[in-house]
């Protein structure tokens, strides 16, 4: 699949404020930090429809993007942001939580893991929360060009394996770097194998 035009559709505070669904959409989702707005950079091939930053929690809303007017991307905030208020927090989760369980043209659920640390427990959390409520999801590890080399797929060997043990056959699973574009093909490719037919 190749990415011709990116879309900005528009920031909101909730399921309840965004457009109606119309096509099929494809969340992002992780731990603030984990590399989200550089891997929607990578995979649209902008550099600035998600903006990064050095301080982590920077996406506070619903962010979606409509690519190739057959597809939307869906750039949710951040989870477990540790400086901002716990009710933030919760207030936050619950915002993800009703888009994912209520959106009908959600097609997946993209759960970004940091490749370059352990698994953590609160992405753990968030993987066992769409399983229990029947969200299809994939899992996709970032920033696996980092550290060395030999220690982060000690890393990504070590989460893969702790992940078994809660599943009989895993979700399909990507390794990504946003610096070298690893793992663009395949997730754009897995993406155009999940959309309806036209």
């Amino acid at each position: 699949m190749k990415v011709q035009t990116v879309e900005f559709v528009g920031s909101f505070p909730g399921v309840a404020k965004a457009p109606a669904p119309s096509l099929p959409e494809f969340a992002f989702i992780g731990r603030s930090n984990v590399g989200k707005s550089s891997l929607v950079n990578m995979l649209t091939m902008r550099k600035d429809i998600a903006k990064t930053s050095s301080t982590p929690g920077k996406t506070q809303m619903l962010n979606m993007f409509d690519v190739d007017e057959t597809w939307r991307l869906v750039d949710l905030p951040g989870y477990g942001y540790a400086k901002v208020s716990k009710k933030h927090r919760a207030s936050l989760r619950t915002m993800i939580e009703e888009y994912i369980s209520t959106r009908p043209t959600l097609h997946c659920a993209f759960v970004l893991l940091d490749g370059s640390i352990p698994l953590q427990k609160i992405d753990r959390e968030m993987i066992e929360w769409l399983g229990e409520n029947g969200i299809p999801q994939a899992w996709v590890f970032t920033k696996v060009d980092k550290g060395r080399s030999r220690k982060t797929a000690q890393h990504l060997e070590d989460s893969v394996e702790a992940l078994k043990a809660d599943w009989d056959e895993l979700p399909p699973h990507f390794m990504t770097s946003a610096e070298k574009a690893t793992g663009r093909e395949e997730l754009l490719t897995f993406i155009a194998s999940s959309m309806p037919p036209a």
